[in-house]
């Protein structure tokens, strides 16, 4: 999903989603979302998860799952 930002594209994007996890790309990063650290994803449909928007330049939301996570902490 994109956002727009004073004209510069941000974007975040889910990449993959495992029975571990889910892979995601931000900033041109990839990171790795554990279930075990992060069971609130774990029960949820794959729309709820790709549903992501990067705010801000920094901060991760799942509007549908009320999740609400900053890059600099994972």
């Amino acid at each position: 999903m994109k956002s727009q930002r004073r004209g510069k594209d941000i974007s975040a994007s889910i990449e993959n989603i495992t029975p571990f996890g889910i892979w995601f790309y931000v900033k041109e990063k990839e990171y790795f979302l554990s279930y075990t650290d992060n069971p609130y994803f774990k029960n949820h449909t794959l729309n709820s998860i790709q549903n992501v928007q990067l705010l801000n330049g920094y901060h991760l939301y799942w509007p549908e799952l009320d999740v609400d996570l900053e890059i600099d902490n994972l």
